[in-house]
């Protein structure tokens, strides 16, 4: 059995010091009152696997500006974690739905398994041979750059077979190779028009040259231009920097590409280029067909270049689609080479060998389709029965696009995705995504300890346990991983104690407490979940004071709707001689209805008697002892209210609902943990008591 991780954690924010543990390979369930520390635990364990140094960061307020190293945050215990991904606010807030996804990395997170990544691997084995080839295969990677760029070049053809007069071919060579060819006049410019930078000049040229008619003088060098205006303005009519530019693209590929072209192929490419008259009828039915060419070439390039599972997933007969990736040499004419031929037979031989195992292959690829198929069905299915379980209108779909697969979120009463959810989806659903997308992040990733701060204290109690279901309870879920929830809901806990058999292994769940700067933590167990009612009566029979018991005995008739000995009990708390009875009127009660009421108490309570312990109750010296001598903060609580009643001044109304309300007569859950065993009355609620009776504050 794995031991336990020990975490201990110093003066960061409001805890001073404080000791948790986590139990590995199990969910871990720290139920908190709000202003525990919840998040700082949560911050610290973050900034310190990150060593970004925002630990600093969480140094409490008291010790700020001090730079006293015995005050810094620290945290210890974390030397087995290495890794940590954390669902709070702040990730709800970071995350975004993708325009036409709900996650960026959908693929990675809902689709790949170890599963997967072993079938690619064999995959991947069985084509390595052309892999290989094109790795070994010396300037490939530069001739497929050159062949795309030379293949664009000639743009789009007219229907009438023409090249677009918007190509570069059209535009670099559609009156004549000029650079070539330096027209009458202008050579003397021979150095500039021909240097590598020449459309660079020319731009630089024919800018100035737009300044001529502001002087007689050049625009360069001020010196005098009428006997040169004329061969100027010939350079500007001549020459376009922007067609010069494509020429030289034109001219640099092909030279690039040189070796790839038969003798003959050459031979006509260095006349159409370095022609004077530019692109005649035949000219350009001869750069169609090597265009043709060079795009079959490439297509085959580019296929092998690409030639993995995914191009193979929607194959009926792999080695059909293997056959037909080969390149015959002998119809490309006009690329009969030594270089291209030994190109293409590299390559075709290793689809040869590819194919002495096409049956294997065949195999990985319908093994891999039906994994991917299964694993989209599983995940897509869980997150609509999550989705539709906790009453959301949404589902999701996986998609396969270019390469790869992306969940897609659809509303019910619409076929279209819906494209940038945030803004549609409310603040519960967007949390609710969240959170599942987060599970399967995690699961992706798989980090050594996953948080989860407050993940489902905004649900209502339907969503909270789809979510519990959804995260713990199907097939690929957080169920075995090392988890800490901190929580403020005691609803996870109920659940997973009172379905303990549908949670495997049982979670452990523990009440963190505050006092005082330190952090405790005390284990609540399956028998710690008790009615109120239960509670009540097990308290009671505490060796404690009798006006302790009482308060609790109250409560217990309350719950169990008995309500005279609830009305006589309120009336002696209150402090009243005589015991009133509320209903359509009030009236004193009646002596055998107070008979009766303590009959039923002696039950409960053999020893009691209503005189003496209003007796005790008006001795407001004595209740006051006895309110600072108990150690409980609820049982403080009710004291403190016996003596409100009394002399003690108003609290203000946000006090006054914690203590009339909040921790007194609200049950919000049917099964509860004992306010005696665990504290979870707020030391401030106390300390705004202890300031109204005139105690002074306690260190």
């Amino acid at each position: 059995m794995p031991s336990d991780i020990i975490i201990k954690i110093s003066n960061c924010n409001n805890i001073d010091n404080g000791t948790i543990s986590i139990t590995k390979n199990n969910l871990n369930i720290k139920y908190a009152m709000n202003g525990t520390g919840k998040s700082t635990v949560s911050n610290a364990i973050k900034a310190y696997l990150e060593s970004d140094g925002s630990l600093e960061q969480l140094t409490p307020f008291k010790w700020q500006g001090q730079n006293n190293p015995e005050h810094s945050p620290k945290i210890e215990g974390l030397s087995e974690i290495k890794s940590v991904r954390i669902f709070n606010e702040d990730y709800i807030a970071q995350f975004a739905f993708q325009k036409e996804e709900v996650h960026a990395d959908s693929f990675n997170i809902f689709v790949r398994t170890p599963d997967y990544d072993a079938h690619m691997n064999k995959i991947d084995s069985l084509i390595s041979d052309v892999k290989n080839t094109f790795s070994n295969l010396k300037d490939l990677e530069k001739a497929i750059e050159d062949l795309t760029i030379l293949n664009s070049s000639f743009g789009k053809h007219t229907k009438s077979g023409k090249i677009s007069a918007s190509s570069p071919w059209a535009k670099g060579l559609g009156k004549g190779n000029k650079i070539t060819n330096i027209p009458a006049g202008l050579e003397s410019y021979t150095d500039y028009l021909k240097s590598s930078d020449n459309y660079k000049w020319l731009k630089w040229h024919n800018d100035g040259h737009s300044f001529s008619a502001l002087s007689a003088n050049c625009p360069f060098c001020s010196s005098g231009t009428r006997d040169k205006k004329k061969t100027i303005e010939k350079i500007a009519e001549e020459f376009d920097s922007k067609s010069v530019e494509h020429l030289n693209g034109i001219m640099t590929v092909l030279d690039s590409l040189s070796k790839y072209f038969s003798p003959n192929a050459k031979k006509k490419l260095v006349e159409i280029t370095t022609g004077s008259t530019g692109l005649t009828p035949e000219a350009e039915t001869y750069l169609k067909y090597i265009n043709e060419q060079i795009n079959i070439l490439l297509n085959r390039l580019l296929n092998l270049r690409g030639m993995n599972y995914f191009s193979m997933k929607d194959v009926d007969k792999v080695a059909q689609y293997i056959d037909g990736l080969k390149i015959d040499f002998k119809m490309l004419e006009t690329l009969h080479s030594d270089d291209t031929e030994q190109l293409v037979n590299s390559l075709n031989n290793a689809l040869d060998k590819v194919l002495e195992q096409v049956g294997l292959l065949q195999g990985e690829v319908v093994n891999q389709n039906a994994l991917v198929a299964r694993t989209i069905t599983e995940n897509k299915e869980a997150i609509n029965n999550f989705l539709r379980s906790a009453g959301y209108k949404y589902h999701v779909d996986v998609e396969y696009a270019q390469d790869t697969y992306k969940m897609q979120l659809h509303h019910i009463d619409a076929d279209a995705i819906v494209q940038h959810g945030t803004k549609y989806l409310s603040y519960g659903e967007k949390n609710a995504l969240a959170i599942v997308l987060f599970m399967y992040a995690c699961l992706a990733k798989n980090p050594d300890l996953i948080i989860l701060d407050d993940p489902i204290s905004s649900f209502d109690r339907n969503k909270k346990y789809a979510v519990m279901d959804m995260l713990f309870r199907r097939q690929r879920t957080l169920q075995g991983k090392t988890v800490l929830m901190l929580t403020h809901d005691l609803e996870p806990i109920i659940d997973v104690y009172t379905l303990a058999e549908k949670f495997t292994p049982i979670p452990v769940a523990a009440y963190l407490a505050s006092k005082k700067g330190v952090l405790t933590e005390t284990a609540i167990d399956r028998t710690d979940l008790k009615t109120f009612g239960a509670i009540c009566d097990e308290n009671i029979k505490r060796p404690c004071d009798d006006i302790v018991k009482i308060t609790y005995l109250r409560r217990y008739y309350e719950i169990v709707s008995d309500d005279l000995p609830y009305q006589l009990l309120s009336n002696l708390l209150h402090r009243r001689s005589i015991p009133l009875l509320y209903g359509d009127t009030t009236r004193e009660m009646t002596r055998e209805e107070q008979a009766k009421a303590i009959e039923t108490i002696h039950k409960k309570l053999p020893t009691f008697d209503y005189s003496t312990i209003l007796a005790k109750l008006n001795n407001e010296s004595l209740i006051l002892s006895l309110y600072k001598t108990v150690s409980c903060n609820y049982e403080k609580l009710q004291i403190f209210r016996v003596l409100n009643h009394g002399t003690a001044g108003t609290p203000n109304p946000v006090i006054a609902k914690f203590i009339n309300e909040t921790f007194h007569i609200e049950n919000e859950y049917i099964m509860q943990i004992n306010p005696c065993k665990y504290e979870v009355v707020p030391d401030f609620i106390i300390e705004e008591c202890d300031e109204i009776l005139g105690l002074p504050p306690t260190a």
